[in-house]
């Protein structure tokens, strides 16, 4: 009893006097697991009402999950910038729950070199598209692309096969192992020869319980993730055919980045 009035409370606390916060306005808005609310974790910048709004705002960005997401973000960007250079040519890429895709945009935005590339970004979310979209206009990319996907059942892009997909922040978002490791073999499909898939692991999150008991996710719904051990999710990537799987983790331990090639 004592701990559903504790839970109560919070969800109490946040919706009123944590509206203050951008951040926590976004999650309310379009869901704390939504693409929006990563981009806005991404850009990492306190905004609020009033002096109060702010702070609030810089506590809520400061929180364990969302400096590992920023940390998994980076250790992503490195990894994909290594496959593309072990190429040592245009790659084509796509992501397929991209939401904005502000990683990629500063990925392909950060060397001459890599305008050549071509992204694709997927995404159910019409706000995470439009927000990509006109990013991409102010920083005149023209080599990334949006359009509406199903990440769970992925059509050919019309660019011909991607040599990287990659599934960033979706795997721990779903319950069921069946639908991951189906996930994995669908795109394993999607591949040009030689390519790879690159996806994240979420194997610990000291936040849990308070996140599926007090944030929304973007259906409206308790925000219940769940965690694997990273290789739990590397042998569903070898069941799903690939013979190269490696996994790192970023800086602050929450998540591993993973490679299945082969």
């Amino acid at each position: 009893m004592l701990t559903t009035a504790k839970w109560s409370a919070m969800r109490l606390l946040l919706r009123t006097a944590g509206r203050a916060s951008q951040g926590v306005r976004i999650g309310y808005r379009h869901g704390f697991d939504s693409g929006t609310m990563l981009d806005y974790v991404y850009e990492n910048r306190a905004h609020g009402h009033l002096g109060v709004g702010r702070l609030i705002d810089r506590v809520y960005l400061n929180a364990v999950g969302w400096r590992a997401i920023r940390a998994r973000r980076d250790l992503l960007k490195d990894v994909l910038r290594e496959e593309m250079d072990l190429r040592g040519r245009p790659v084509r890429l796509l992501d397929v729950a991209a939401g904005p895709g502000r990683y990629l945009q500063d990925l392909l935005d950060e060397d001459t070199s890599y305008h050549a590339h071509r992204a694709l970004c997927r995404d159910l979310d019409p706000e995470g598209l439009r927000r990509g979209e006109a990013m991409a206009a102010r920083r005149d990319l023209l080599n990334i692309a949006y359009e509406p996907g199903d990440a769970f059942d992925p059509e050919p892009p019309a660019f011909g096969p991607p040599d990287l997909i990659v599934v960033s922040g979706l795997y721990e978002l779903i319950l069921d192992e069946k639908t991951v490791r189906a996930s994995m073999e669908r795109l394993r499909g999607l591949l040009a020869p030689g390519g790879a898939l690159v996806f994240t692991t979420q194997t610990r999150h000291p936040q849990l319980e308070f996140i599926a008991n007090v944030l929304p996710n973007r259906d409206g719904d308790p925000w219940v993730m769940r965690c694997h051990a990273v290789e739990e999710t590397e042998e569903w990537a070898r069941d799903a055919g690939f013979t190269t799987v490696t996994s790192r983790r970023e800086k602050i331990g929450l998540f591993t980045v993973t490679t299945a090639a082969g």
